[in-house]
């Protein structure tokens, strides 16, 4: 499915829960409750309270409908609000939580390499992606593993797209320092391997 059918898809629900229709906002939280579980259960301390704050952005987003600018992608409106509560969280409870590559969902395909590969490399993956500083870290999470535009990332964090590039191939050259002597004697990674190309 294309960007554009993305976004025309989301355009016609919006208009339609503007006029209060509670199928259409269902439908639009079905769209977007596991991508956001995706990044905001990153970068909590727990499910629980990423659920919390993926709740949250669902009655941000009901009850500021008729603000939502169809100049811009609803999926930038979303993720803004999502990341914006769980920003706020974080300075309020100062945890992190761990990314658990092992358990990504909606990117089987890119992921399903992991089973074949030595238990412990999990953990290692685990370790490195946590201690990527928190700028590092969503940008990382939002252009390679929930895959949006480098442009949609800019406009998410409310950075410009050098400094959202920048920070991308930083948060890569970091995980590539911390893993790949590891990763080398595993001899683990490939181009079809768990982590983007431009890692290695």
């Amino acid at each position: 499915m294309s960007k554009a059918t993305e976004k025309d898809i989301d355009f016609a629900l919006m208009k339609k829960i503007q006029n209060g229709d509670m199928v259409s906002f269902n439908e639009m939280v079905n769209r977007y409750k596991d991508r956001l579980m995706n990044v905001i259960g990153r970068m909590l301390s727990s499910t629980e309270e990423a659920e919390d704050v993926v709740q949250e952005t669902f009655v941000r987003v009901y009850q500021h409908r008729q603000s939502f600018n169809f100049q811009h992608c609803f999926s930038t409106w979303i993720y803004t609000i999502a990341l914006n509560l769980a920003r706020n969280e974080l300075r309020k409870r100062k945890k992190f939580k761990f990314y658990d590559i092992s358990e990504m969902q909606g990117n089987e395909a890119e992921f399903s390499v992991e089973m074949k590969l030595p238990s412990r490399l999990p953990e290692v993956l685990k370790k490195a992606i946590e201690d990527l500083p928190e700028k590092y870290r969503t940008a990382f999470m939002l252009r390679d593993i929930q895959e949006l535009p480098y442009e949609e990332v800019a406009k998410i964090l409310s950075v410009p797209l050098g400094t959202v590039k920048s920070r991308v191939n930083r948060a890569r050259m970091m995980l590539r320092d911390k893993l790949q002597p590891k990763l080398e004697s595993y001899n683990a990674l490939s181009k079809s391997t768990l982590l983007p190309v431009g890692l290695l």
